[in-house]
C-alpha cells in the first residue's frame, strides 16, 4: 500500500463547491499500473505516526511552496504557500523517515525533504537560471534534460540520462542534512536528491507521474516497500500487497 499526500483545495462537484481533499488521478494511476495500492493521505490530521503505519510506502507530491519561514527567509512575491499542507506533510516526513518507510518525494515533496533536513530553496528560479525552462508557461510542463550521478539509486532505476517532465519556479540552494545530489539539468539546478543513510528516499524536481509509459520511478518504490527489510516499521497483515 503507498501512502499519497493531497491538497485540500477550493473544488467543483457538480453544483457543489467546496474545499476538497484532491489529487491529481495520475499519480493513482502510475501506483496502480506499478503493481501497489494507492492510499490518500488527506492534510487534516495529527496521526502521522498512524498514517505511517497503515502504509508501506510513501509518495510526497507537488503542488504549491513551502512557507520560507520553515528555512528563514521572508516570502518573494511569486511565493504562493499552504501553511496547513506544510505542517501536516513535515510531521508525516518525520514519522515516515522514524519508521524507515521508502519515500518518493515529486516537485514540491523533493523540496520538502530538503527543507525538513535543514536545506534552503531558491524562490524564484527565473531569476537564477536567466530563463524559464523549468516552467516555461501556466499549466504547461517543460521538457528537461537530466544527468544523474553514476552510481547512485536514480541512476541504477533511470539510467545516467533522462528525460523529464518539469513545472517548477523554485529548486533547491543549500542541501539538507545527509541529502546528496545525484541529478542536474543543463543549467545547474539539481532535479534530483538522496539519501544514502536510508534504503530508499529518493527525491526528484521533475513530474514522472506526466510520463504514463515510464513507471520506472514507482515500480522501484513499490518494490522497495515489498523487500522485508523496509517493512519492519509494521506488523505484517496477511494478505495485504504494498
Amino acid at each position: 500500500m503507498v501512502g499519497l499526500t493531497t491538497y485540500v483545495e477550493p473544488t467543483r462537484f457538480g453544483v457543489w463547491a467546496v474545499d476538497a481533499a484532491v489529487l491529481h488521478r495520475s499519480y493513482l494511476d502510475c501506483v496502480v499500473r506499478a503493481g501497489g495500492v494507492p492510499v490518500l493521505l488527506p492534510p487534516v490530521t495529527d496521526g502521522h505516526a498512524e498514517l505511517v503505519s497503515t502504509v508501506d510506502a510513501l509518495v510526497l507530491v507537488g503542488g504549491a511552496d513551502i512557507d520560507p519561514a520553515r528555512y528563514g527567509r521572508p516570502p518573494h512575491p511569486a511565493t504562493v504557500t499552504r501553511p496547513e499542507r506544510d505542517a501536516f506533510e513535515f510531521a508525516l516526513l518525520d514519522a515516515a523517515l522514524a519508521a524507515g518507510l521508502p519515500v518518493l518525494g515529486v516537485c514540491r515533496g523533493m523540496e520538502v525533504l530538503n527543507v525538513a533536513l535543514g536545506g534552503t530553496l531558491v524562490q524564484h528560479l527565473p531569476e537564477v537560471a536567466g530563463h524559464a525552462a523549468h516552467q516555461p508557461a501556466v499549466a504547461t510542463f517543460g521538457t528537461t534534460e537530466i544527468t544523474l550521478a553514476e552510481g547512485s539509486r536514480a541512476a541504477a532505476i533511470l539510467g545516467r540520462r533522462t528525460t523529464s517532465h518539469c513545472y517548477h519556479h523554485q529548486a533547491v540552494e543549500r542541501l539538507g542534512n545527509g541529502l546528496v545530489p545525484v541529478g542536474w539539468a543543463a543549467d545547474g539546478t539539481v532535479e534530483a536528491v538522496e539519501l544514502p543513510a536510508e534504503r530508499f528516499v529518493l527525491g526528484v524536481q521533475w513530474h514522472p507521474e506526466q510520463v504514463g509509459d515510464d513507471l520506472r520511478l514507482f515500480a522501484a518504490l513499490v518494490e522497495a516497500a515489498r523487500d522485508p527489510r523496509h517493512r519492519q516499521h509494521r506488523t505484517t497483515r496477511a494478505g495485504r500487497q504494498p
